[in-house]
C-alpha cells in the first residue's frame, strides 16, 4: 500500500539564537553563537559556567499571563513555539478576538481544515520543569512538605507540554508526549507522521522542548564530565562539534514545533507547503547507558531505514544535520555512523552541527534540527559548523562538515540524525516541496 505523503506547512522555534523564524534562520546563516555565561541563576559552584540560554523570551506574545504562572518554562517555550507554528501554517486562534456581530465568536476568522479531534499532539520532552523540582524540593528540606508549590506535580511532569498546547489551540485528539532522551524530539516527529499516515488523526502538531538550564541539570551533566568546561572565559567557542579541540556539550534550551498534515490534502485546500517529512525510523543500541555503541551500527541502521521508507538512495541526500554534540565519542562515532550510513556518498556530503550555535537543547534538539532541514531545503543555504577550526582527522572526523560559513546549495533531501541516553536513535529524511 502506497504510504501517505506528509506535508510540514507551519514552523515554530524559541531559541538561544532567535525566538521566530526569521532571526533564528538569520542567525544561523550568519553563523551567530548563543553561547554565553549562565544568567539563569548562579553557576559559580559548576564546573561549567555557560550555557545557550533563550533570550528575550516573552510568553505574553502567546498565552496570557495567567497560564504562563500555571506552567513550568518547558510547556512556556512548547506552547509559544507551537502557536508560532498553528499561525504560520494559517490556522485559526481561538484566542483571537471574535469579529462584531458574531454570535458565536467565529465569523472573520480562517476554518479549520479539520474538527479539533482529528488534530493530535506529540512532543519530545526528556527532563521536565526541573526549575520546579528543584525549588519545591528545597523547601521541603527546609520547612517541610506544607511550604513545597501547591502546583508542583502538574507543573513538572513531563506531559504537560502537549496538555497545554492541546489546551491553548483548542485541539482534542490524541496528546502524547515522547521521551527518548535527546532522540526526544526526532521520535516525537516521526510519530506524529505515523498517526497522520495511519490515519490516527488528519493533522499533528510535533516537537520538541526543553529547559534544562538549572544547577540540578547541569551539576548532573558535569559529574557526568559531559559538558564544556575549558571555555567558561570564552563562552562562543566552547561548541565545537568535529574539532580536535572538543571537549563537551553546551547546554541548550528552547523548542522547535511542525505542523503536519496530509501532503495531497494540503495541497488540495491550498495550504503552503514548507517541504515534506518523507521519511522517519527509530533504532536503539542495547548497548551502553550513556556511551554509543561503538561501531556506530544503530546510528547508521536508523538512517538506512528512514531512507527506506522516505522511498529515496543515499545518493539523493544533499545535506544531514548532525547530531555533532562536541564530545569526544559523539562525533568520532556518528562519523563512523554516517559512513557505514552512505558508503561512499558520505564524502560527498554537506554535514553541519547547528549545535555549534545553538548548544545541545536536549529532547528539542531534534525538533529545532528539523525546523532547519526544512529552512534548508526551502532557501537552499546549509548552515556552518562553526568553531571548526581543526577537523579531528586523526580520530576520523574527515568529512565536510561545512565550516564557519554557510554555503548555497540547491539540495533535494536532507536528513537529520538525533542520538539519546540509552542507546536511541532516530532519523527523519526531508525532501523538497513540489
Amino acid at each position: 500500500m502506497q504510504k501517505k505523503r506528509i506535508a510540514i506547512i507551519g514552523l515554530g522555534i524559541i531559541s538561544p539564537i532567535g525566538n521566530d523564524i526569521a532571526t533564528f534562520w538569520e542567525s544561523l546563516v550568519a553563523g551567530k553563537s548563543g553561547v554565553g555565561p549562565v544568567t539563569r541563576f548562579d553557576a559559580s559552584r559548576l564546573d561549567s559556567r555557560i550555557a545557550a540560554e533563550v533570550k528575550n523570551f516573552d510568553p505574553s506574545l502567546y498565552m496570557d499571563k495567567k497560564e504562563a504562572r500555571k506552567m513550568a518554562l518547558f510547556s512556556q517555550f512548547a506552547v509559544a513555539a507551537a502557536v508560532q507554528a498553528w499561525r504560520d501554517a494559517g490556522l485559526p486562534d481561538k484566542n483571537d478576538a471574535p469579529s462584531s456581530g458574531s454570535d458565536e465568536g467565529t465569523e472573520g476568522r480562517a476554518s479549520m481544515p479539520y474538527p479539533p479531534e482529528r488534530i493530535a499532539t506529540v512532543i519530545g520532552n526528556g527532563i521536565g520543569g526541573l526549575e520546579i523540582f528543584q525549588e519545591s524540593y528545597k523547601k521541603l528540606l527546609e520547612a517541610g512538605p506544607g511550604r513545597m508549590l501547591p502546583m508542583t506535580v502538574p507543573l513538572m511532569i513531563i506531559n504537560e507540554a502537549a496538555a497545554n498546547i492541546s489546551m491553548r489551540l483548542g485541539v482534542t485528539g490524541a496528546a502524547f508526549t515522547q521521551a527518548t532522551a535527546c532522540a526526544s524530539g526526532t521520535d516525537a516527529i516521526g510519530q506524529a507522521m505515523d498517526m497522520i499516515r495511519s490515519g490516527r488523526c488528519d493533522m499533528a502538531i510535533a516537537g520538541g522542548t526543553e529547559a534544562a538550564v538549572t544547577e540540578f541539570a547541569m551539576g548532573g551533566f558535569c559529574r557526568l564530565q559531559a559538558l564544556s568546561t575549558a571555555n567558561n572565559d570564552n563562552p562562543e567557542k566552547a561548541s565545537r562539534p568535529f574539532d580536535k579541540a572538543r571537549e563537551g556539550f553546551v547546554m541548550g534550551e528552547g523548542a522547535g514545533m511542525l505542523i503536519l498534515e496530509d501532503y495531497d490534502r494540503a495541497m488540495a485546500r491550498g495550504a503552503r507547503i514548507h517541504a515534506e517529512l518523507a521519511g522517519y525510523a527509530a533504532t536503539c543500541d542495547a548497548y551502553h547507558l550513556t556511551a554509543p555503541d561503538p561501531e556506530g551500527k544503530g546510528g547508521a541502521r536508523a538512517i538506512t531505514l528512514a531512507l527506506e521508507d522516505a522511498g529515496l538512495a543515499r545518493e539523493d541526500i544533499g545535506y544531514y544535520n548532525a547530531h555533532g554534540t562536541s564530545t569526544q565519542l559523539n562525533d568520532q562515532i556518528e562519523t563512523l555512523m554516517i559512513k557505514k550510513a552512505f558508503l561512499g556518498h558520505a564524502k560527498k556530503l554537506k554535514i553541519s552541527s547547528t549545535k555549534s550555535m545553538t548548544g545541545h537543547c536536549v529532547a528539542a534538539a531534534g525538533a529545532v534540527e528539523a525546523v532547519i532541514c526544512t529552512l534548508a531545503l526551502k532557501e537552499g543555504i546549509l548552515p556552518p559548523t562553526i568553531n571548526l577550526d581543526n577537523p579531528d582527522i586523526e580520530a576520523g572526523c574527515d568529512l565536510d562538515y561545512i565550516p564557519n560559513k554557510a554555503i548555497r546549495s540547491d539540495i533535494h533531501a536532507a536528513v537529520s540524525a538525533s542520538l539519546g541516553f540509552g542507546g536511541h536513535n532516530g532519523a527523519l529524511v526531508f525532501r523538497k516541496a513540489e
